[in-house]
């Protein structure tokens, strides 16, 4: 018969992959409770970062539906179980892991896939979906300046010549 505290633990487990958008699993030795609660705030609100059981979290992981993760928990594991846009997190951990060796990003998961460390790496590199839409708005309203002037340089022309004819009426 299977423990309630280890049968609660899997469905608490279960419940926070179900609940995510992406995880990314670490390993965390030799990181002290500051330094766990320091990267906890980096990470922000919406990421759930939880040092796990890995023989748990694979069951876990099988019951929620993931296979990205099977083999690859080893040694002490947390994991950053990330509700809505991955980046900010990422780069949150990756960030952390430069200053603070100790921490090892290992793999992840994101939109029902695998990632390697690289994938989360190229992951934290890239631009917030904030940064990227307002680019684009940018790009959009230069291309709509430049339609603007284009559609007003005939109106101009005109303009020019009726007051060159009317100069010339004048005179």
């Amino acid at each position: 018969m299977a423990n309630p505290e280890k049968v609660d633990a899997v469905a608490e487990i279960t419940e926070l992959f179900r609940d995510s958008d992406a995880a990314v699993i670490t390993e965390y030795r030799g990181l002290s409770v500051s330094q766990l609660k320091e990267l906890r705030r980096a990470l922000g609100p919406e990421t759930t970062y939880a040092v796990v059981k890995n023989t748990l979290t694979e069951i876990a992981a099988r019951e929620a539906g993931i296979d990205a993760f099977e083999g690859k928990l080893s040694g002490p594991t947390a994991i950053a179980f990330i509700k809505g846009e991955p980046v900010a997190p990422a780069k949150a951990l990756r960030d952390f892991a430069k200053s603070n060796q100790q921490l090892v990003l290992k793999s992840g998961y994101f939109e029902g896939q695998a990632l390697s460390e690289k994938d989360v790496q190229a992951l934290a590199d890239l631009e917030s979906r904030e940064v990227l839409l307002s680019k684009a708005a940018g790009a959009f309203k230069a291309n709509l300046s430049k339609a603007a002037a284009v559609f007003q340089a005939p109106l101009s022309k005109t303009a020019r010549t009726v007051d060159a004819l009317r100069a010339k009426q004048e005179a």
